[in-house]
């Protein structure tokens, strides 16, 4: 048969493959999304951007573990406006430029948005779920994430994703809310809130103490949620969290996400990593006989 398609519409986004840049890894610059976008990527996610500009916390914000990296940054940028144009310079990478956002009220979220959907992005992802930031009680309650989705439905017309908190009893409520108030995706998911203390001198390492925990640790908790989510909502699931190579992409997509994000895998592998793990999907589809991506979106859903 002929060689396996890898295209994908994710939420009205079409994608060359299923493979997405995730949210605060080389989305600082315009130049830095073109590049990731030349490099093979889908899609690429904009680093969280807020109002106003926000320095962030103090050193050491992020630190490698065993099993991935931890992180608290504090959301640090340079406001909306500002980032409008590094905007314009990720469009001419020729894949849709999805604006990760935060704001510490619903209107605030929606001026974001409105800000974003002026500068050309293609599409938006509510970050209402970094645990080391406020916006964590806004993942953390179905009723306040629909609220945020909502109100920014109401301001924009791109596709809105909500990036889903594993951090919560039961992921699926909020999952559900946020589709109810209009959601068009759902990533799945972000850092688990975690820690690391330094044995000699028994101060915690981050600034903050606790901060995010990324990396190969997280990929069983996110397949989980990715499960639980896609059986329980109508609208696209993204997965996110631990996707090194071709093999983890697969097992997101037969837990039911129709995409994945890649994020701290580049800072092993490098930019080629998204090239990797697109053509790590085509073997294996080409392998099973599929002929698209969709085919294999779910198939664990049988069992």
């Amino acid at each position: 048969m002929a060689g396996a398609d890898l295209r994908v519409e994710v939420a009205g986004l079409a994608m060359r493959n299923p493979v997405m840049l995730a949210a605060g890894i080389l989305g600082v610059t315009g130049l830095s999304l073109r590049r990731v976008a030349e490099a093979g990527a889908g899609a690429v996610v904009t680093k969280s951007i807020g109002p106003s500009p926000r320095t962030g916390y103090s050193n050491p914000t992020l630190v490698g573990v065993e099993c991935g990296f931890l992180n608290a940054l504090g959301l640090p940028n340079p406001g909306a406006e500002e980032f409008a144009r590094e905007v314009e310079v990720a469009k001419e990478g020729d894949v849709p430029v999805i604006a990760s956002i935060f704001g510490p009220s619903e209107r605030e979220f929606a001026h974001v948005a409105s800000v974003m959907e002026g500068a050309g992005a293609d599409g938006l992802e509510l970050n209402v779920s970094c645990p080391h930031a406020e916006v964590a009680d806004l993942g953390q309650s179905p009723d306040l994430t629909a609220g945020v989705v909502k109100a920014v439905k109401k301001s924009v017309g791109i596709p809105v994703l909500v990036k889903l908190s594993p951090n919560v009893t039961d992921i699926v409520a909020v999952a559900r809310r946020a589709e109810e108030a209009g959601a068009d995706g759902l990533t799945c998911v972000n850092t688990l809130r975690a820690m690391a203390i330094d044995t000699e001198t028994g101060r915690p390492i981050l600034a903050n103490r606790v901060g995010g925990l990324s990396g190969p640790a997280v990929k069983p908790v996110a397949v989980r949620c990715v499960y639980e989510v896609s059986r329980a909502v109508g609208i696209p699931v993204i997965g996110c969290g631990g996707v090194v190579d071709g093999r983890d992409a697969v097992e997101f997509l037969l837990a039911g996400a129709s995409a994945v994000q890649v994020g701290s895998a580049v800072a092993w592998r490098g930019l080629t990593v998204f090239r990797e793990v697109a053509e790590g999907i085509r073997a294996y589809l080409e392998r099973k006989n599929h002929r698209s991506v969709s085919e294999i979106v779910g198939l664990s859903h049988r069992y």
